[in-house]
This record gives C-alpha cells, structure tokens and sequence, in this order.
C-alpha cells in the first residue's frame, strides 16, 4: 500500500506540539512527511526542516511559499496539518482546502464562529476534510466510551461531568513570560483564555462521548490573577440536545492538579469515568452492581476500542498514540475516497470543521455568558439553529 504525502505547519523546533504530531503520523507507516514550513522564522524553519530529512526544495520559508510550491507539483501533499499560533488556523486552513489538500487543523480552527462557518461551507464545497485535532477523542477507552453509550449499556444519558484543570499558570509572577502571556491577551488569543486553550476539550469529549451537541449554556467565568484580562477558570452549566445536563470546570490556576482532563457520563442504567492520566483503566459501575474496571487492550471491547488500542494490555498508552488514531482514521477515509470505497466504520470518527465550529460558538457564548453575570445562552452557531 503506497504512503501518502503528509506536510506540516508550525510545530518547530521547541514546539510542545510539533513532536506529537511527527510521531503521530509515523507510527502507522501510513504517511510519508515530506514538506513543511516549520517556523515563523523562514530560515531557521528551513534548517530545522533539513534536519528532519526533508528535501532541500520543499523544506519550505513559510506557508504561502509551501501552498504555492506544493500546487505546482505533480506529487503534492495528500494531508497537512496546521499547528501553528491561532490567530493563524483559519487563513492557513482555508488556503490550503482551497487548493485541494486536505487539512488537520489543532483548535481552536478560528478565532470566530462566522470564520468557522466559512470553513465549514467550504469543506463542504471542495469535498476535502477538514479535521480538527481535538486528540484525546483518539484514545482506545474514551472510544468505547462512545460505543457503551451508542449501544445503550448506559441507557438514557441523565448527567456529563468533564473537567479540564491544571496549575501550571498559576504564578502571578509569570505575567511578562511571552510563553504564558498570549494566552491571555485578547489581541492573541481571541474572547477565550481558559476556555478556548483547555476547556474546549472537555466540552468536545462531552459531545463526543455522548453524541449529543451543546445547545445552551451559563458560564461564571474569572480571572483570578487580577491583571490577566482573560479568564484563567470557568465554570460551566450546558444543556444538550438529547436532554442530558453538562457541568464542566476548566482553570489553569487549580495548582496540584498536573493535566486534569477527566469525564464522568452517567446514565439511568449505569455510569462512567475516564481520567487522561490514567488511560489505560475505564470505571464501570452498572446500576446496583458492584464497580467494574476496564482495562485497555483486553477482549471483548468495542470494534472502536480495539482498532485504537496500540500496545499489549498493562502498558502504557500515552498522548502520541491517540494522536496517531486520528492520522490512522485520516488516512484510512482519504484511501478509500481515492479508491472508491467505503471508509472502515470505526475510522469515520474523527474530530471535523463542524466540532471545530460548535467549539468557537461554544467560546464565544462563554465569553457572553460570563461577562453577563452567568445569563444562559444559545451556544450552537447559526448556521445548526
């Protein structure tokens, strides 16, 4: 089976997310990188580019000049994927789904809701996917998940509890630290902090897990750094469209707490938990029975789980492995439109440009809810009303 031509933006040398996605998308062999334009520095993203092996011709300066390289080749890039600051995703995604390649975009996909609908309309209209790499969707047992609640084992979903809170801003003395102060500078970072950075991938596992979208929400949003303009904790009540009732607390001050993403889901017949730092084990608990623990890799679980799980059970799995389920689901849906075929059902479940565009509306009725006193608020984009 032949490779296909994969390219990256952003993610240099030094990036906390680069290496990710370079051992995400090698693990499988399904890809091979063969472009990038690396960093905002032209030269030193070209020489950082040599070093991973690219050609000299197509370790490129910066995007426009790798968008017009690539378009002129007869073996352009199958996939790129967009890491890089995100005031940037949403002209970078647009050019290159403009151009016929299909992009992976990290979030937020736009700093807007009408820039995420524009994506979205055009997704739609060149037939190329736009996914968004909310990644922690790629772990095994976060998928059987999903398949538990899809099959009834939960029966009707009653309550979703995601949290997504960590310490790691929590030094006010961080303040003039260009690596912290972005994230709270709205010139940056956009109406969201907090919110948009982690709590976005806790209100998106919520919907994925239960297949239900978010259709309303109220938001007690601060700063408790009183000089950050945005929020670093947010409290969040949601209602979805299935009935169910959401809490979510997302911060970056909750010193103690390393990651913190975590997603209980409990329903009429039984309830789930599920901790990022803990993958490997998934809490069971069937009404009047006794707790049950789930352990990755062994039999009987999910097709969804068992095509997601990497390594033998008792090892460990870690955040590469789920980004590679989203390059593994990637390639698996552009092979089978090259050919002509239907795509593995288990591999049509990655994040899309709608996630990315119900995640910025969800943003931005954050920012109004929070600035109104906790007011509820219309949290789907118009274009799903």
């Amino acid at each position: 089976m032949s490779r296909l031509r994969w390219g990256m933006i952003g993610g240099g040398e030094g990036s906390q997310i680069g290496p990710a996605h370079r051992l995400g998308a090698a693990i499988d062999g399904d890809y091979d990188f063969v472009a990038g334009a690396l960093d905002h520095r032209p030269e030193e993203g070209r020489a950082y580019g040599l070093r991973l092996g690219l050609a000299a011709d197509r370790a490129y300066g910066d995007w426009r000049e790798m968008l017009d390289g690539e378009a002129a080749r007869d073996d352009a890039i199958d996939l790129v994927t967009v890491a890089t600051p995100n005031a940037t995703h949403y002209e970078i995604t647009k050019a290159f789904l403009k151009a016929g390649i299909h992009v992976l975009c990290e979030k937020p996909m736009t700093l807007t809701v009408e820039e995420g609908e524009e994506i979205v309309a055009l997704a739609r209209e060149t037939g190329r996917i736009c996914a968004v790499n909310y990644g922690y969707s790629g772990y095994s047992l976060v998928r059987h998940m999903r398949a538990m609640v899809a099959r009834g084992d939960l029966g009707r979903i009653r309550l979703v509890k995601a949290e997504f809170a960590h310490g790691h801003h929590a030094d006010a003395a961080d303040a003039d630290n260009p690596r912290v102060r972005w994230r709270y500078d709205p010139a940056q970072a956009g109406v969201s902090a907090q919110f948009a950075d982690c709590g976005i991938h806790a209100l998106h596992m919520a919907s994925f897990v239960t297949g239900q979208e978010v259709e309303r929400l109220s938001a007690d949003t601060v700063s408790c750094i009183e000089s950050r303009v945005l929020e670093d904790d947010a409290m969040v009540n949601f209602r979805m469209s299935g009935g169910t009732v959401g809490r979510l607390w997302t911060s970056s001050v909750a010193i103690g707490r390393q990651h913190g993403l975590t997603l209980q889901v409990f329903g009429e017949k039984g309830g789930l938990r599920w901790a990022q730092e803990q993958p490997n084990q998934l809490c069971w608990m069937p009404l009047n029975g006794r707790l049950e623990i789930i352990e990755r890799g062994e039999p009987n679980l999910s097709p969804e789980a068992d095509r997601a799980t990497r390594v033998t059970i008792g090892h460990a799995e870690g955040m590469p492995l789920a980004f590679a389920n989203i390059y593994k689901d990637l390639a698996e849906t552009i092979r089978a439109r090259k050919e002509g075929r239907p795509a593995d059902p288990a591999a049509s479940i990655f994040p899309t440009a709608e996630d990315g565009l119900r995640s910025m509306a969800a943003v931005v009725a954050v920012a109004q809810s929070g600035g109104n006193h906790g007011a509820w608020v219309d949290a789907r984009p118009p274009m799903f009303r």
